[in-house]
């Protein structure tokens, strides 16, 4: 693995993120500068992060065929900012216009990261997604501590504090574009001998993939979104006991994602990937069957940490059945199949309000069974490609 260049994907992967992260924490200051409503405050977070999902396939398709390393740092910059900006424009429009104009510099960062990350990975390379995905979560966790000091030290203006880390990383991007353009002719080298030219895109497999992807995003926005609510409306806890629920599930998930990663090189990926979801399927209903509370926030460390160890084998997974089209499977993974899952939160709110909140999570607890179901029925990454030629070192130079 080519640890240089992994370590710089990742920590682009942060700084990128930082603004996903911090956008909602923005939200409070906005609403109470503008006078804006609450329903017009989310369209801004619904605004950037569909602009993001859906375009960033867009930008995979584009990778694959005409791969351009300045996409990093352009994408890093629009990323940063767009947000940067929104203080500075009085302006309801415009701050919705800046946030899609940031999505898209999120969309056009992640699939040409992805891409490089596996070219870049050698034969390790859920362990290298792993690492990448890892530093896109501290980027999403630490993007609100950053904007929220400096919107109460600054005003609205403070937004521009988020110019800082974008432009850093975008010039360091920019000094690695020679070696991510060596990584990019090996990987075209290797696809032009005469093992990997009979390497065929397996859409069906990938189809089902996506499936399991839109069924993680599903449980996860929804856990993510319920679990403090349920602390304290279901379980009758503080707020900072449910706030603290929630830090547990998310800090379990990044040891999974670590970990999941070096059992997929060791395993493959489809074992990990088939593991997670059915330990997440027997775990999953003492949320709704357990009324002690200390059993129920340990039972939360479990479920995070599988539902963790299946995200960068999904991903490579589906690198693997789409070989000729490396960013635009990733950007599907990484976008569009994440979006559409999230999309179902609204729908499982709905059934809080009209059935109560443990009714809700209830409708989601066999949900696992599905995704699972999904998982088996995937080819391992072996019977779609040649992986000695997909999983060979790359390097540079």
């Amino acid at each position: 693995m080519k640890h240089r260049q992994v370590g710089i994907l990742t920590i682009g992967h942060l700084a990128t993120d930082i603004n996903q992260g911090a956008l909602p924490a923005m939200l409070p200051f906005f609403i109470a500068a503008y006078d804006l409503s609450n329903a017009a405050a989310a369209l801004i977070v619904f605004a950037t992060n569909m602009t993001s999902s859906i375009v960033q396939p867009l930008f995979g398709y584009a990778a694959d065929r005409f791969s351009k390393p300045w996409l990093l740092s352009a994408g890093l910059m629009l990323a940063g900012v767009g947000l940067a900006l929104s203080g500075v424009f009085q302006s309801y429009v415009w701050i919705l216009v800046l946030g899609m104009v940031s999505g898209i510099g999120i969309a056009a960062y992640h699939p040409e990261a992805a891409r490089l990350v596996n070219f870049a990975a050698g034969t390790r390379k859920s362990t290298a997604m792993g690492i990448f995905g890892v530093g896109g979560t501290i980027g999403f966790a630490i993007g609100p501590l950053v904007v929220t000091a400096a919107l109460l030290q600054w005003g609205l203006r403070g937004t521009l504090v988020l110019i800082l880390p974008v432009t850093i990383m975008a010039l360091v991007m920019a000094s690695q574009f020679s070696t991510f353009e060596s990584l990019e002719r090996k990987r075209n080298r290797n696809l032009r001998t005469s093992k990997a030219r009979d390497l065929n895109d397996n859409w069906i497999a990938f189809g089902l993939l996506t499936m399991t992807v839109i069924g993680k995003s599903i449980l996860f926005y929804a856990l993510n979104t319920f679990i403090p609510i349920y602390w304290v409306i279901g379980l009758n806890q503080s707020k900072a006991a449910g706030a603290m629920a929630l830090s547990i599930f998310a800090g379990s998930g990044i040891f999974g994602t670590l970990l999941g990663g070096r059992l997929a090189d060791r395993m493959g990926p489809k074992k990990v990937v088939v593991s997670g979801y059915f330990g997440v399927t027997l775990i999953l209903p003492m949320l709704v069957l357990i009324s002690d509370v200390h059993l129920l926030t340990l039972s939360l460390i479990p479920i995070g940490l599988m539902l963790g160890t299946t995200y960068s084998p999904t991903i490579v997974l589906g690198q693997t059945y789409l070989p000729n089209r490396v960013g635009l499977s990733s950007g599907v993974t990484l976008g569009l199949g994440v979006a559409i899952g999230g999309g179902a939160t609204p729908i499982i709110g709905r059934i809080a309000d009209m059935y109560g909140i443990w009714f809700a999570l209830a409708s989601i607890a066999s949900l696992p069974i599905v995704i699972a179901a999904f998982a088996l029925s995937l080819p391992g990454s072996g019977q779609v490609a040649n992986k000695s030629e997909l999983t060979q070192p790359v390097e540079a130079g």
